[in-house]
């Protein structure tokens, strides 16, 4: 293995990491909106919206971790694979 590879792998581990992380929050938070969808038209309003919530802060957060953390991540190992 080329050693520049090997320098880069915890940094190519922790953009997996913030990569798989985001992809999760969003299935998730697309998970839990159907759930809320579903909840509201059998008539349970306050869970339906409750859930929306839920759901709303999953793609918020999966929002916060893909240009906070994912992003400038993947420039740095590119910066450092230029090198």
């Amino acid at each position: 293995m080329n050693t520049t590879l090997l320098e880069l792998l915890p940094q190519l581990l922790e953009l997996l990491a913030f990569g798989l992380g985001s992809v999760g929050l969003s299935v998730f938070g697309l998970y839990v909106e159907r759930f809320a969808i579903a909840t509201v038209e059998s008539g349970q309003i306050t869970l339906g919206v409750w859930m929306a919530f839920v759901g709303a802060m999953a793609f918020y957060f999966a929002y916060l971790m893909s240009t906070d953390k994912f992003r400038p991540k993947l420039a740095a190992v590119r910066r450092q694979l230029a090198d």
